[in-house]
């Protein structure tokens, strides 16, 4: 298994920037309506990157730009999708056990869609990565709602995003990609936001600086740096280091919201530390096995 662990270390970042979102997003929304948010987001986000790409992007062929955005369409819908659960449901621990398992689903996508079959460490170490996820949301009352379904949805669109998106950012330059896609999402959210939401009012100061953070550091930064991550990493592992996301959300909701951190959660964090950590050291046992 090719390992490269400086992009080990950059989607580790990113997932760190990623659960900060959550922080960044659950604030902002306090005074901003969901769908002008996610629009606002990250189409001033694309906005960001625009200078830093746009030579890039005048001399990218149509055919290619349409191909990112619309690999960008798939991370629209399934936040679009999501924001929609959020708001039909009062089970946020729920949703978030949910979402995690798309990162689980990317590799047995990979499968048929770009005849990668998952690596045979997979099998060995995703079991771990379930039961943790799982002991993370093992005090969520379960009960069949509607926004199970939409949850489901968003948490298949995202994986069929992060599949399309680790294809074209190997050929398509990183921060090009990104602005490319953040700009779709935008312009689909400020969509939803004037088909379904009414004229906000003004915003109290401290929103704006909420809103700001999650548009520099938890969509701009995040994106480019998920993407450098995926360009570089295994395939597989990619989206295991991924699940790192509600590990860090569990954290930083702790020390933030001083939420309970019972020791259900504490085993599910050593969990999928330890599918980590068996996918990336074990991967190298496997090859050499295979070797020998």
């Amino acid at each position: 298994m090719k390992t490269n662990w400086k992009a080990e270390l950059i989607l580790i970042f990113a997932t760190l920037l990623a659960a900060l979102g959550w922080i960044f997003s659950k604030e902002a929304l306090q005074g901003m309506p969901a769908f002008s948010f996610i629009g606002l987001r990250f189409l001033l986000a694309s906005l960001c990157l625009l200078p830093f790409c746009y030579k890039e992007l005048r001399a990218l062929n149509k055919w290619d730009i349409l191909k990112a955005m619309a690999v960008g369409t798939l991370l629209g819908s399934s936040l679009l999708l999501w924001i929609h659960a959020l708001s039909v449901s009062n089970a946020l621990g729920e949703g978030a056990f949910i979402m995690s398992l798309s990162m689980l689903i990317v590799p047995l996508l990979a499968w048929p869609l770009f005849n990668k079959p998952p690596e045979n460490i997979f099998w060995f170490s995703i079991p771990f990565a379930i039961m943790g996820l799982f002991l993370l949301s093992a005090d969520v009352q379960w009960q069949a709602s509607s926004s199970q379904s939409w949850f489901i949805l968003a948490a298949i669109a995202l994986a069929f995003h992060f599949n399309f998106n680790g294809k074209y950012a190997q050929r398509i330059p990183t921060l090009l990609l990104t602005c490319l896609q953040l700009f779709v999402v935008g312009v689909m959210g400020l969509i939803a936001s004037l088909s379904f939401e009414t004229t906000s009012p003004l915003l109290e100061s401290h929103i704006w600086g909420w809103f700001i953070m999650s548009v520099l550091f938890a969509t701009s930064l995040r994106f480019v740096l998920q993407t450098i991550g995926q360009k570089k990493c295994s395939f597989s592992l990619a989206p295991i280091i991924m699940i790192l996301e509600p590990l860090w959300v569990v954290f930083l909701s702790t020390l933030w919201y001083q939420e309970a951190m019972p020791i259900n959660k504490v085993y599910g964090c050593v969990l999928i530390v330890f599918s980590l950590l068996l996918y990336r050291v074990g991967g190298n046992w496997f090859v050499k096995k295979e070797a020998v």
